[in-house]
């Protein structure tokens, strides 16, 4: 069912990331028996160009980058649409504005969500989209309590800059667990029913979005290992999703990523120093981080530090969120 915030949302929506936006869509329009105008035309690929890569930048997975749109008195009472397919009744496109057939069509386009809801608070604002009618609405408020308790904490501790309005889209199409991007953070419908106390998700991915590192910055192993240290950290509730950090064996390494990574910050961050990660991240942030930034910092290389973390892993005192 689409939610009473319809109007809102919208509004909310067109700050998607720039990235989805540029990428290229076509719109095909095919003949009729009765000629449409090249005026009509005109505003029907201009609503379609500034509605289409909305829709497909919240549709979440892949949305296909062409649509056709054809023509119907039958099929629909003023616009049906989904992916790749725009059906419009003629008649009633007679005398619409461009601003009317814009507003109509992300209408019709929003049906093919089973929920679409926008919520602010504190100056924060979430927009929920679910692709999934078999979401369990606990599953969901928590998903969705998690971000406005956690998030506005991660943008105050590691970056001030970070976006205020995020996307959640739970799709039954995203085979992986979740993912961020943007402003967007994309959750697999699949992972959700299976792991359904596993809410920090949300905690791990909402800090990707204050990363927001960009191309090149360092190595994928630090960005998941700090986002994982922050799930730690700061989670709602580890202990419920049996989530910890594994203890230390002689095949690890810090390059591992995730878990095994971030007991390696933990550790760092009580035995070397405490603001250790956070400086890491700043530095990731402005592009001004190197293999020499351990050095700087600690007076020891990374593999120093981990040598040292290998002799006595157990020092450090790991508390974990329930």
């Amino acid at each position: 069912m689409i939610n009473k915030f319809f109007a809102l949302s919208i509004l909310s929506l067109c700050s998607l990331s720039l990235s989805a936006q540029e990428r290229p869509y076509t719109l095909t329009i095919q003949d009729t028996a009765t000629p449409i105008t090249p005026p009509a035309k005109e505003k029907l690929t201009a609503a379609f160009n500034k509605v289409y890569p909305w829709f497909a930048a919240a549709d979440g997975y892949r949305t296909q980058r062409n649509a056709t749109l054809t023509f119907s008195a039958t099929k629909t009472e003023t616009i049906s649409a989904k992916e790749g397919a725009i059906i419009i009744n003629e008649d009633w496109l007679k005398g619409k504005s461009q601003r009317k057939i814009e507003n109509e069509l992300r209408a019709a386009f929003i049906k093919n969500w089973t929920d679409f809801s926008t919520q602010k608070k504190k100056g924060y604002q979430l927009t929920f989209i679910s692709k999934d009618p078999g979401l369990n609405a606990e599953v969901k408020q928590k998903l969705i309590d998690t971000y406005f308790e956690i998030y506005p904490t991660l943008v105050k501790t590691f970056n001030k800059q970070s976006t205020h309005d995020v996307l959640f889209v739970v799709d039954t199409a995203y085979k992986a667990v979740a993912e961020a991007s943007g402003n967007r953070i994309l959750f697999s419908a699949n992972y959700l029913k299976a792991h359904p106390t596993d809410i920090d998700v949300v905690t791990h991915e909402t800090m990707h979005l204050v990363q927001g590192y960009g191309y090149d910055a360092g190595p994928v192993w630090l960005t998941e290992g700090i986002a994982d240290y922050v799930r730690y950290k700061y989670g709602v509730d580890n202990v419920g999703s049996k989530w910890s950090l594994p203890a230390y064996n002689a095949k690890q390494s810090y390059q591992n990523s995730y878990r095994i990574t971030a007991r390696f910050f933990a550790w760092l961050s009580q035995n070397v120093k405490a603001d250790l990660i956070p400086v890491i991240d700043q530095q990731l942030r402005v592009h001004a981080y190197t293999e020499q930034s351990w050095v700087k910092i600690t007076g020891k290389t990374i593999d120093e530090l981990w040598n040292d973390y290998a002799k006595n892993p157990d020092r450090v005192n790991l508390t974990y969120s329930d």
